[in-house]
């Protein structure tokens, strides 16, 4: 990596960011797009290396139904298939012949005692059955008393509804040149006291190593009163940045990343919403500018959300005309 002139002060860098600063240690990015630290642990069991109710929690909504329902389909099957062991002649009310039938009917018989639903057709015969259906009952209620509260933990989560644009910008700025991220919330929500901060990582070559730097960088505007439209996070490449002297070409070959945090107060959790990603040095675009996302019509302001990574490329060449730096600060 090469470039001409970068100047920091002492204070920007941070000490403890959390992160290694051996760059050797790393593979990739140290945050993935969702914000998920790119991270996989080792060296424990399986059993131990997740916490289910979080994992539960954060899948996504038809795999977290795929599991409820994998779930419910195997548990009546393995207690369908102890009650055909046991013999289906110890189920009253079972007037089936056939192998495929008797199996048929006692997998329903399983799923209503699960269910605790129980219609009366089929009952138990004997001690042995009549206790594996006793268990089964109460492994049901179990079972749907974790559903249910999983369901509500779903529900109930406090979660950032914002997205994020899929480039961060190197855009015209007051004279100058500025890192530009835009987010917007996407969802009939309302945030308030929304803070933003942002860390830049450099790898650079420090003694023939790798090493990992990180940097405080600036905002120009780092907190806003009422998140509603949509947000432009400006960083100004000046003297005190640690992007400062990077060109187009120096910074598509070098390894850094930009990590963004964003928190809010969410009126309707009544909590703090908190939410992150990352840009690599290969996903910034050197020389564009966002266009507007929003407008009014029929006295109601409109935010297009899928506008969010909309922009204009141009060469910093060319004389950045008053149109241009205020598209790119809007």
């Amino acid at each position: 990596m090469s470039f001409s002139k970068k100047v920091t002060t002492a204070d920007s860098t941070i000490a403890n960011s959390g992160f290694g600063t051996n760059a050797t240690n790393y593979g990739g990015r140290l945050l993935n797009k969702d914000g998920v630290p790119n991270i996989r642990k080792t060296g424990i069991g399986f059993m131990e290396k997740f916490s289910w109710f979080h994992s539960m929690l954060s899948v996504s909504g038809w795999r977290f139904f795929l599991i409820i329902f994998s779930f419910y389909i195997i548990v009546n099957l393995i207690f369908t298939a102890i009650y055909y062991l046991i013999g289906v002649e110890h189920l009253s009310g079972l007037i089936v012949h056939s192998p495929i039938d008797k199996f048929t009917e006692a997998f329903f018989f399983s799923a209503q005692t699960f269910t605790t639903v129980g219609y009366g057709r089929i009952s138990p015969v004997g001690f042995l059955t009549s206790t594996v259906s006793a268990f089964q009952a109460l492994i049901g209620l179990l079972s749907f008393a974790v559903a249910t509260g999983l369901m509500y933990g779903r529900f109930s989560k406090p979660t950032a509804y914002l997205k994020f644009s899929g480039n961060a910008l190197i855009s015209p700025f007051k004279n100058e040149k500025a890192l530009m991220i835009r987010v917007a919330p996407f969802k009939n929500t309302t945030l308030t006291d929304a803070e933003a901060r942002l860390t830049i990582v450099i790898t650079e070559e420090v003694n023939g190593k790798p090493i990992n730097k990180f940097y405080i960088a600036d905002l120009e505007l780092s907190k806003i009163n009422a998140f509603t439209l949509s947000w432009t996070l400006v960083h100004p490449i000046n003297e005190e940045s640690p992007l400062f002297g990077f060109s187009k070409e120096s910074m598509a070959s070098a390894r850094g990343e930009i990590i963004v945090f964003i928190k809010a107060f969410d009126d309707m959790f009544s909590n703090t919403v908190v939410t992150r990603t990352s840009y690599t040095m290969q996903e910034i675009v050197f020389g564009a500018a966002f266009q507007p996302m929003f407008y009014g019509e029929n006295n109601t302001t409109v935010l297009d959300i899928s506008k969010l990574n909309t922009f204009e490329s141009f060469s910093f060449d060319d004389e950045n005309t008053v149109e241009d730096t205020k598209k790119a600060s809007q």
